[in-house]
């Protein structure tokens, strides 16, 4: 498995990565066994960074990985995780579930503020057992979860204090690098116009169908030196299964334009002999600024099918052909973030 470097820190991923969402129940239960056997898969896959968060399963996959990683030798990986939220007990017949299938037993607040930050980072490393965090991510700031209004009280606390002290923990060598976790092109371009960032973990926004990124972020992320991991190469499942009866794209079934889009991209594929997903799998890493792609699943067996998915060769100009069926999503600007 190749590597490359995050930013100007020299922290160093893997091109491919592991994205935990699914070891905390996401929309489905995923027991221990299954969650140990997936990492160990990944592991055996040559897959050295692990991405994961408070928010996945409210603690309990921070959990999980933290248990594999520990017997491993220092060094050997790459760990983030997320700030941004912070988790408290509530009683168990008043644990939420945001798509949470059997998390603990807590609930969330927000908080982008200075303390907030410092004190999502103590939780996690207590959650994880572990003395070393590599990167850590805003999660989740911008409208596309708070809402414009909500979300103008968020960013001023992250530009405030949150910043400050990502940039404090970073200067002590606490942490490597830091940066966003997001699934919106707006507030990157927000943030990163008026702070330096390392890297920005990008969902669903950079992808063989949705190149949303592409336009105005990935040109600035190669101004400011900052790296970009990939999440979401499969727009929710639909570049995966294809156009079929209930894909999802962005979290709901798609619409007709969306099946319409990937029906033809399917046909592109086929033409060329290989299978879209393959196709959708090695996109990102492409552009220069991409440092790795999350794969995320609580499969062993989805993850080595997803990995064989890299080892197709692919010809060199097999992503331009897939430009015209790219969806245009209209862009928030700036300003009507805060508002």
């Amino acid at each position: 498995m190749h590597s490359r470097t995050i930013g100007s820190t020299g922290l160093s991923v893997s091109e491919y990565s592991y994205g935990t969402a699914a070891l905390g129940g996401l929309y489905r239960a995923c027991s221990r066994d299954a969650a140990m056997e997936t990492l160990d898969a990944a592991w055996d896959e040559g897959l050295r960074y692990f991405d994961t968060a408070p928010w996945y399963g409210f603690g309990l996959a921070e959990r999980r990985l933290g248990d594999f990683l520990r017997d491993k030798a220092k060094g050997s990986f790459a760990l983030s995780t997320k700030v941004g939220r912070i988790m408290f007990p509530v009683a168990d017949d008043k644990v939420p579930s945001y798509g949470y299938v059997d998390p603990l037993p807590f609930d969330v607040r927000y908080d982008y503020s200075y303390d907030g930050i410092m004190r999502s980072l103590d939780l996690s490393f207590a959650r994880l057992g572990l003395n070393r965090i590599d990167m850590l991510y805003v999660h989740d700031i911008g409208a596309y979860t708070h809402g414009a209004t909500e979300n103008a009280r968020h960013f001023r606390n992250l530009m405030d204090g949150g910043l400050k002290a990502l940039e404090e923990l970073k200067r002590g060598g606490v942490i490597a690098a830091y940066g966003l976790g997001v699934n919106e092109v707006p507030v990157c371009l927000d943030v990163l116009r008026r702070a330096p960032l390392d890297c920005i973990l990008l969902a669903g926004r950079y992808t063989l169908l949705d190149r949303t990124a592409a336009a105005e972020l990935l040109p600035l992320c190669a101004d400011k030196g900052t790296s970009v991991v990939v999440g979401g190469v499969f727009n929710s499942g639909i570049l995966a299964t294809g156009a079929v009866e209930g894909a999802h794209f962005d979290y709901m079934p798609a619409d007709e334009e969306v099946l319409g889009k990937v029906r033809r991209m399917e046909e592109i594929a086929t033409g060329y002999g290989v299978p879209l997903a393959a196709i959708a799998m090695q996109f990102a890493l492409a552009h220069p600024q991409v440092a790795s792609v999350l794969i995320g699943t609580a499969k062993p067996a989805s993850l080595m099918r997803n990995m064989e998915l890299t080892r197709i060769d692919l010809p060199a100009d097999i992503f331009d052909a897939f430009a015209a069926e790219t969806l245009v999503a209209p862009a928030l600007g700036a300003e009507a973030v805060r508002q």
